[in-house]
């Protein structure tokens, strides 16, 4: 198993000093990945809901200054040798999907490989309109020919793509990714229209336990989504192994809700004794990666809190 945090590229521990520290030492201390989440601007008034809190509030904490994902991704890649470079996810939409490609395939070569492509639609509609994307309403539709023409342009020598959102053909698209056929695309979320992406455009699934319309936070409850990607998957005709598993736990420890909505243990709650088990159930359903939040008021006090879950929990695994 394949262990991820999440270097700071948003509010007050998000210098470029303590970025490129925390990445580093990160690296150092044996974890395999780093993942950095999207947002290009952050509107004001938010009247779309949140997917991952009861209230549906996007955290106040997220509100401030951020870093655009791409640059501080291959930032990140250039104070780092081995880690892999996770995108948490892109907001496809986001970015014009020629751009987009060339930029992630910029990456990967510059990182000698190490990007995966983490996906998803958006859902927060003041930005996608503060942006000038396509319609809102299309996010699912428009991210589906995006990631489609990614793929023709980092995979075919002559690109040509003829669709409703994009259109190109009599270029030049080069270097192209150094991973082939192209960095793998792990698709996040937690939905039905997630799940079937991934079957359809993936090879991983990625989603976070605490989405409350889709919760996965129990092992009964994460058994269950694993089962319905598998479903979807073999009618599909593909077959489930292709498909790799990681999943993304915001919060952990003492401090977590013992008890999930369907009445099972939470996971990740609980000591650290009970984290590892949950690490090995989780290994037993086939995830092969599992990332980490970490806060702290100070550098030093994050990587005390990665340091200390790495040894007396991670490195038991």
């Amino acid at each position: 198993m394949k262990f991820g945090f999440s270097p700071p590229i948003s509010g007050p521990l998000s210098s470029p000093e303590n970025l490129a520290r925390i990445a580093a030492e990160g690296e150092a201390m044996g974890y395999d990945y780093a993942s950095l989440s999207d947002h290009v601007v952050i509107p004001k008034s938010i009247n779309a809901r949140y997917p991952y809190s009861e209230t549906g509030e996007f955290p106040s904490r997220s509100r401030g200054e951020r870093y655009e994902q791409l640059m501080a991704l291959a930032y990140v890649a250039g104070k780092t040798s081995r880690l892999r470079l996770v995108t948490s996810v892109t907001v496809v939409p986001h970015r014009p999907a020629v751009l987009l490609a060339k930029m992630l395939a910029t990456i990967d070569v510059l990182s000698g490989g190490r990007l995966v492509f983490g996906v998803g639609a958006g859902w927060m509609r003041e930005e996608f309109e503060a942006l000038g994307l396509p319609p809102y309403a299309e996010r699912g539709a428009v991210t589906d020919e995006y990631l489609l023409a990614c793929r023709e342009l980092w995979t075919k020598d002559d690109p040509h793509f003829e669709g409703r959102f994009v259109k190109f053909a009599d270029i030049v698209f080069a270097p192209k990714p150094v991973q082939k056929p192209h960095p793998p695309i792990w698709v996040g979320g937690e939905s039905a229209a997630a799940l079937k992406r991934a079957v359809r455009l993936g090879q991983g699934w990625y989603p976070i336990g605490t989405n409350p319309q889709h919760p996965l936070d129990s092992l009964k409850r994460l058994r269950a989504g694993i089962e319905r990607l598998h479903v979807l998957a073999r009618e599909a005709g593909r077959e489930a192994r292709e498909i790799a598993l990681a999943y993304r736990v915001s919060s952990w420890g003492k401090g977590v809700p013992e008890q999930a909505g369907d009445g099972e243990r939470r996971l990740f709650s609980g000591r650290d004794a009970e984290i590892r088990e949950d690490l090995r159930a989780l290994g037993a359903l086939g995830i092969g990666h599992v990332d980490f939040g970490f806060e702290g008021e100070t550098a030093e006090a994050m990587l005390a809190d990665m340091r200390r879950l790495r040894e007396a929990v991670l490195a038991e695994v």
